[in-house]
Parts: C-alpha cells; sequence; structure tokens
C-alpha cells in the first residue's frame, strides 16, 4: 500500500464547503439548543454582589487562593499553545516518529506514546505546584502516590483516545485522497460512543461507588426525580473524600445506566442543601443537556476532521512541520498539534454556551424545589467550600469558568423569588 498524496483542488474545495457546512449545522444547533435568557424578561434584573453573602474574610481566601493557582494554570496553558505550535510549525515531531521502528502503524502508536507521555512530563511539576496549594487550603485529601496514579490514569486514558483519532487519520490518508469523509464520519461516532461509555468505563477508574443507604434522603431524591419525569436507576455514592473536600453531584449515563451520583462529601451538607444540588443535575438531565452536548460534540469533531484535511492540505504547513502526506507516521505530531490548538480555541465558546446551560438547570431546581432560601444558602457553602473564585477577571471568565459564579446565581434565585411573589432570600 502507497502513501496517498494530497488530494487536487477540487477535492480541497470539497473538503472546505463540507467544514463550512458543518460549521453552520453545528451552530445552528448550539443555537436552538442554548437557553440564552434562563429567566423570563418580566425577571428583575439584580447586580451580583459577593459581599452581601460572603465575609469579607471568605472573599479575600477566594482571591488569595486564586491568585496562587492562576499562574501554574497559564502556564500549563501557554505550555499547551507552545508545544502545539512546534508540532505545527517545526519539523521536530516529524523528527523524533521518524527515528522510531516497525510498520506504520506501530510507529503511530508509539509515536502518539512518545508525544504524549513527554507533554504530560513537561506539566507534570505544573501539577504538583497546583496540586501543594490544593493541600494548603484543605482542597486535596490525595496522597502523593494517589495524585500521581490519578494523572496517570488520566494520562493514559487521554493518549488511548488521541491515538485512536491519530491512527485512523493517517490510516484513512493512506488509503483515501478523500480521507476527510470517513474520517469525520469516524469521528462523529468516536465522540457519540465515548459519551455513552464513560459512565460504564471510565468513572469507575477514578472512583468506587456505592448504593446510597436505604433512608429518608435515598426515599427523598428517588421521589423528586420521579416527580420531575426523569427515570433514575439507582442512587449512588463516591467515594471522592480520598480525593477532595470538595462538594459535587452529577446524573451519569442514559436509559437503564442513568443513575445520581453524589460525592460523600455532599452529604455532610443538611438534606436539604443535597436535594437542591440533586434538583440542579435533574435539570440537565430533563433538558437532554449530555444527549445534546454530545451531539454537538460529535458534530464538532467532525468538523475538525474536515478542517485538519482542509489546513493539511496547504504544502506550506506540511513542508514547516516535516512531513509529505498525512500519511506518513511522521505527521503525528502535526496531527496532534492541530487537534490540540483546536481544542483550546474551542474552549471559551464552550464555556459560554456552558454557562447558559448551567443557569437554566439553576432555574429547573427553583421550580422544582420552590425554595429560593435553601438554594441560596447551598450555594454559598458550595463556594466556600469548593473555595470558588467570586469575582474572575475577564480573561479568567473566557477561559476557564464554565459556570456562572456563586454571586451571578445567587442574584438569579434573588430575581426567580421576586417572579415568582416569594421572599427574597
Amino acid at each position: 500500500m502507497t502513501l496517498s498524496t494530497m488530494d487536487a483542488p477540487s477535492g480541497v474545495r470539497s473538503a472546505g464547503w463540507a467544514t463550512v457546512g458543518l460549521g453552520v449545522v453545528t451552530l445552528a444547533v448550539v443555537a436552538f439548543t442554548t437557553p440564552w435568557s434562563a429567566l423570563p424578561d418580566p425577571a428583575p434584573a439584580l447586580t451580583p454582589d459577593p459581599a452581601r453573602d460572603f465575609t469579607a474574610e471568605q472573599i479575600a481566601r477566594a482571591e488569595l487562593f486564586d491568585a496562587l493557582v492562576s499562574l501554574p494554570g497559564y502556564l500549563s496553558l501557554g505550555l499547551t499553545l507552545v508545544v502545539a505550535g512546534v508540532l505545527i510549525a517545526t519539523p521536530l515531531g516529524a523528527r523524533l516518529v521518524g527515528r522510531l521502528p516497525g510498520p506504520w502503524w506501530l510507529r503511530t502508536l508509539l509515536g502518539v506514546f512518545a508525544l504524549s507521555v513527554a507533554v504530560a512530563m513537561l506539566r507534570w511539576p505544573l501539577g504538583m505546584w497546583s496540586e501543594g496549594y490544593l493541600r494548603d487550603f484543605g482542597l486535596s485529601t490525595q496522597t502523593w502516590p494517589a495524585w500521581a496514579a490519578d494523572r496517570a490514569k488520566n494520562t493514559a486514558i487521554g493518549t488511548g483516545l488521541t491515538a485512536i483519532m491519530v491512527m485512523a487519520v493517517i490510516g484513512l490518508a493512506r488509503r483515501y485522497r478523500r480521507w476527510w469523509i470517513p474520517a469525520a464520519a469516524g469521528a462523529f461516532a468516536l465522540t457519540v460512543a465515548v459519551s455513552f461509555a464513560y459512565p460504564v468505563l471510565v468513572e469507575p477508574v477514578f472512583n468506587d461507588f456505592r448504593t446510597l443507604e436505604a433512608g429518608p434522603l435515598r426515599d427523598d431524591l428517588l421521589a423528586m426525580a420521579g416527580r420531575d419525569g426523569v427515570p433514575v436507576e439507582n442512587v449512588l455514592v463516591a467515594d471522592a473524600s480520598r480525593r477532595t473536600t470538595a462538594l459535587n453531584a452529577y446524573v451519569s449515563g442514559f436509559g437503564a445506566t442513568r443513575r445520581i451520583v453524589v460525592y460523600d462529601t455532599l452529604l455532610r451538607a443538611p438534606a436539604d442543601e443535597v436535594e437542591l444540588v440533586v434538583a440542579h443535575e435533574l435539570g440537565h438531565a430533563k433538558a437532554d443537556d449530555v444527549l445534546w452536548g454530545t451531539l454537538v460534540g460529535g458534530l464538532g469533531a467532525a468538523f475538525g476532521a474536515c478542517l485538519l484535511y482542509v489546513v493539511t492540505s496547504a504544502g506550506g504547513v506540511r513542508r514547516r512541520a516535516g512531513v509529505t502526506s498525512l500519511g506518513d507516521p511522521r505527521a503525528v505530531g502535526l496531527v496532534m498539534g492541530v487537534l490540540s490548538l483546536v481544542t483550546v480555541l474551542s474552549g471559551p465558546a464552550q464555556n459560554l454556551v456552558s454557562r447558559y446551560v448551567e443557569a437554566r438547570a439553576d432555574v429547573h431546581a427553583l421550580e422544582l424545589t420552590r425554595d429560593p432560601a435553601t438554594f441560596v444558602a447551598m450555594q454559598k457553602r458550595l463556594a466556600v467550600t469548593n473555595i470558588s473564585d467570586l469575582s474572575p477577571d475577564f480573561l479568567e471568565y473566557v477561559l476557564y469558568v464554565s459556570h456562572p459564579t456563586a454571586p451571578q446565581r445567587i442574584a438569579m434565585a434573588r430575581s426567580w423569588a421576586r417572579l415568582n411573589g416569594l421572599p427574597e432570600p
């Protein structure tokens, strides 16, 4: 089997039109499914005010924690961009993979493994830096061996998924001129498969789960899910306390695998606050946020496959990366660099949509429980315990914030209370 050359201009144009089409469809689905306004227009607009609900000491602690962890966070982001730039704009990746032995598929696998491990090692000190602050502030309860094991698991899973994608691209490029067509279909299918398999295959890698013991809380959570019309098979407790003191819960799975999962740390909170956290998560299930997110993710992955074809069809890009064709195993670095760069660049858009989706789930929790006072108390507890950033600056907000801030969520709850004629908490 011989390496295919890059497609003729007509093929590139076809891929370009497919890229544009998939981009338009993806944006249309996002525009249609995103709740751009969580509350109706008559709801009064209230200005978030951290000082109203948090003490000066709590605000200062959150600001100090954010200032400390931001530096290694920004350095990690910068490292990601630098590595992506080196792999795209220089032949370093091609030279490294070119020294590997074996047939093309083995060289591809070894190349993905080598580059992934190298990047993980570069990030390792930054991860330790951040972990040190988490320990100083009491958020992390892990031992260093346990932390290292979790990080290694993350790297292994990420490397495995990357290997599947890169192997597919290079293998298809070796066989087909217009490899972007099967690549786009495969990227969509892989995204959907991972979304469905994640609760069953990935979650147990990081946590052990037990069924919440019979009692009033379990009965209330299942009854609330029933009232909400969200069928739930079980209520599980994740042993998060061996890793963190943070509070969280989520609804995981689809159909027969759907279950409510609460952190064991959350069970230390009052039962009505636990119910409100779960009511928020039921809001995601009620609106099929995971299903719509999976669809958008699949379309985005297909868009990325077509974009990769268009970008790498430019001879200058391939020359700078030291490869003549994406069917060459030495293109591993170029493919990984483009994937990494696209992931970073798409982050702000994902965060923007996520904040609106999370706001809708907050409103759902209020509608389901009709208890804005407990909602505000729960948000305060979550923010203080998790040391959430109460007033992120613009850059942080765009790059990292996937949920409304605690003051924004509290202001929204007060607005909802006024709209519904209930006492403002």
